[in-house]
C-alpha cells in the first residue's frame, strides 16, 4: 500500500500517512514498510491478552458462523456466557446486573443514564447533576464529554455540553464542597477512574482517597461510578482497579480490556439496588444497536479465560512493578517529572528542565510518542492541555523482559532527542 493510499484513509484530510500494520502477534506490530515496533500502549491500552491469539480469532470465527445478528435484548449462547463469566469470576460482589455495549463511551453514556433513571424512577427527578474530576476522561458521546474534564476534547464543544460540577482531582474535602455547593439534594452520581489515565498518564490517587469518596456518596444517597475502561481487567494488577482499595461502586463501567481489543466491546454493571426502581416503574433500558454483539461476546469470554488461565493479572502486578523499577533512570531525566503508576498501567510526567510543565502549545507529549514510535516502540499521548504532558506506557500483560528493556531504552532516548539532555 502507498502513502498516499494510506492518507486517504484519514477522516480529516491529511498529507501525513498513518502507520501501516500488515499484523501483529505477541507485543509486535509488524508494519508494511518492514520495520516492527514494540506495542507498549497495547493500542489503546486495550491489547492485554497480546495480539495473534488463534482461541479468540477462533471462537469470533464459530459465533459467527452460528449467528451473524440478533438483536440486544435477546439471548445468545456468547451473551449468556460472557455474563456468567463475569458474574462468577470477575465483578466485585453486589454487582450483579450486566449490560454490554459497543465500548467504553458508550457504556460510559449508560451508566450515567441509568444513574438519572434511577433517581428519576425512585420520585427524585431532581438529582440529575453528574460530578466528574477536573482532569479525567470518560469518552466521546456528549454526556460523556460534559461529565470528564479533557478541556482539550472538550474544547470545540464547551458551548453545547451540559453544565456537570467538578471536583479536585484527589481531594475528598473538595468533592464534599462541591456537594454543599450544588446541593446534594440536586447530584445523581459521581464518576472517577480508579487511576487517571489518558488525561494526566496513571495518577494515581492517595490512600483513603476512593473510601472517602465512597463515605460521601452514602451520606448524600449520590450513586458512585467507576469508570474502569481503561483500568478494568487487571490493567493495575487488579482484577478492577477500585480492586486496590476495598471498594465497591454503584455501578462500574469496562471495556478496552474486557475483550482484549479483539472486539469492539463495553460492560455497564451496577447493583440490583440501582435497577430496582427502573424495573418496578416498567421503563426500558435502551441499547445500542450492536449492543451485546455475539462474535463480540465471544471474544470476551475466550480474552477473559485467557487471562485467569494464565494468572495475567498477577503478570501485570509483577511485571508493572518490574517495569517501574527499570524506568528509574528515566525518572532521572531532568525532563521528567515523575514516573508512576499501579500494574503495567505506568505514567511518564514530562517537564521543562526547570522543572516547569511545557505549554500546551508545544506538544512536547505527542512529540516524544512520535520519535519513540520512529525508534521503534508505541506509548499512548496522554495530557489535555492544562494538565501537563506525559507519556502513558501501558503493554500487553505478556511482555517479556527484553521487551521491557527496549521499552525503556527507547523512551529515555526520545524524550532526549526531543526535549533535550
Amino acid at each position: 500500500m502507498d502513502d498516499a493510499r494510506a492518507a486517504s484513509y484519514s477522516f480529516v484530510p491529511s498529507a501525513v500517512a498513518p502507520p501501516i500494520v500488515d499484523r501483529a502477534e505477541g507485543c509486535t506490530l509488524h508494519l508494511a514498510d518492514g520495520r516492527t515496533v514494540i506495542d507498549a500502549g497495547a493500542g489503546a491500552i486495550a491489547v492485554n491478552i497480546g495480539h495473534g491469539r488463534a482461541e479468540v480469532a477462533d471462537a469470533v470465527a464459530e459465533a459467527t458462523r452460528r449467528v451473524s445478528y440478533v438483536l440486544p435484548p435477546w439471548v445468545t449462547e456468547e451473551r449468556i456466557a460472557l455474563v456468567e463469566l463475569l458474574r462468577e469470576r470477575w465483578l466485585p460482589e453486589g454487582l450483579s446486573r450486566v449490560g454490554f455495549t459497543s465500548g467504553g463511551s458508550e457504556s460510559v453514556d449508560s451508566a450515567v443514564r441509568l444513574a438519572l433513571a434511577h433517581h428519576a424512577t425512585a420520585g427524585r427527578p431532581e438529582r440529575r447533576k453528574v460530578i466528574g474530576r477536573e482532569a479525567s476522561y470518560h469518552g466521546l458521546t456528549m454526556t460523556a464529554l460534559a461529565v470528564g474534564g479533557h478541556r482539550g476534547r472538550r474544547a470545540a464543544f464547551e458551548h453545547v455540553l451540559a453544565d456537570h460540577p467538578k471536583m479536585p482531582i484527589a481531594d475528598a474535602e473538595g468533592l464534599e464542597k462541591v456537594l454543599w455547593d450544588e446541593g446534594p439534594e440536586t447530584v445523581a452520581a459521581v464518576i472517577a477512574e480508579p487511576v487517571i489515565g489518558a488525561t494526566a498518564g496513571a495518577v494515581v490517587p492517595p490512600d483513603g482517597w476512593w473510601a472517602d469518596v465512597r463515605a460521601l456518596c452514602d451520606q448524600h444517597g449520590v450513586l458512585l461510578i467507576a469508570d474502569e475502561v481503561m483500568t478494568g481487567f487487571g490493567r493495575t494488577g487488579r482484577r478492577f482497579g477500585v480492586d486496590h482499595w476495598d471498594v465497591v461502586p454503584d455501578l462500574l463501567v469496562g471495556g478496552k480490556g474486557l475483550s482484549g481489543g479483539y472486539a469492539p466491546l463495553g460492560g455497564v454493571f451496577a447493583t440490583d439496588e440501582v435497577v430496582a426502581p427502573i424495573a418496578a416503574s416498567g421503563e426500558v433500558v435502551m441499547f445500542f444497536t450492536y449492543s451485546a454483539h455475539s462474535a463480540s461476546c465471544a471474544a470476551g469470554v475466550a480474552a477473559l479465560t485467557i487471562l485467569d488461565d494464565e494468572d495475567l493479572v498477577t503478570a501485570s502486578a509483577t511485571k508493572g512493578a518490574d517495569l517501574l523499577r527499570r524506568l528509574d533512570g528515566v525518572a532521572a531525566h531532568p525532563h521528567v517529572a515523575e514516573v508512576r503508576g499501579l500494574g503495567l498501567m505506568i505514567g511518564v510526567e514530562l517537564q521543562q528542565a526547570d522543572g516547569r510543565p511545557y505549554p500546551a502549545s508545544e506538544g512536547m507529549g505527542a512529540r516524544v510518542v512520535a520519535e519513540a514510535m520512529a525508534r521503534g516502540a508505541w506509548v499512548y499521548p496522554a495530557g489535555d492541555g492544562n494538565v501537563p504532558d506525559a507519556l502513558l506506557i501501558g503493554p500487553p500483560f505478556t511482555i517479556t523482559d527484553a521487551e521491557m528493556d527496549e521499552v525503556v531504552r527507547i523512551v529515555g532516548e526520545a524524550i532526549s532527542a526531543i526535549c533535550g539532555d
